[in-house]
């Protein structure tokens, strides 16, 4: 288990805590647990690993908990537990972002597939967002001209097409392109275009 597999719960139900916190660290997780909205975001600032919220609380409520989190820029996954809760606020709590809303008392099994499920995806947007950091740093070595001519070329643009589209000559087309392929250190249009994808791919962060 890594730092990105650590659980948090936030209850204020003691018994409902403990009986969590027994639950995960028998399936491996590491676990912290806390007693209101107010002492989590006391702990300071989490982005990885996966929040176990439960709705009803006092002074502050999960729901609040999470638009408090997403106004901070916190992306951590949350799963909803709820022992009273309304359609209307499963809905609402989803529609915010939460991975799932299950109901008290929860099934261990469906909630450490959940938790599975939130983690993966954590993964999924680390590994996205390493890609997309690493095309742009590559990006940032480049004029915007020989960003200009690359994207054209990797869409599969001829010299010849692209001298004519941007009114230069076919020789100088050719230049940027070695220093292009010099610059970024790859040895054909393939594998530019497999390494700058992310960049286009952004948006399907999930």
């Amino acid at each position: 288990m890594s730092i990105a597999d650590k659980i948090f719960i936030v209850d204020d139900d003691e018994a409902m805590r403990h009986a969590l916190s027994m639950l995960l660290k028998a399936a491996g997780y590491s676990v912290e647990a806390f007693a209101s909205a107010a002492a989590f975001l006391d702990a300071g600032p989490r982005n990885c690993g996966c929040l176990v919220l439960d709705v009803s609380m006092p002074e502050m409520d999960g729901p609040t908990l999470q638009a408090e989190l997403s106004r901070r820029g916190v992306s951590l996954p949350i799963i909803f537990l709820s022992g009273n809760g309304t359609i209307p606020t499963a809905v609402s709590t989803i529609k915010a972002g939460a991975l799932d809303f299950l109901t008290k008392p929860v099934d261990g099994g469906v909630l450490i597939s959940k938790i599975k499920e939130a983690l993966a995806r954590n993964q999924k947007i680390s590994t996205m967002t390493d890609e997309y950091l690493r095309a742009a740093s590559l990006l940032e070595r480049l004029s915007a001209r020989e960003q200009e001519i690359m994207m054209l070329a990797v869409a599969g643009q001829s010299n010849k097409e692209i001298a004519r589209k941007l009114g230069i000559s076919f020789r100088t087309v050719e230049v940027h392109r070695s220093h292009i392929m010099k610059k970024t250190g790859v040895a054909n249009l393939l594998e530019l275009a497999r390494i700058i994808s992310p960049l286009h791919n952004r948006e399907t962060l999930p």
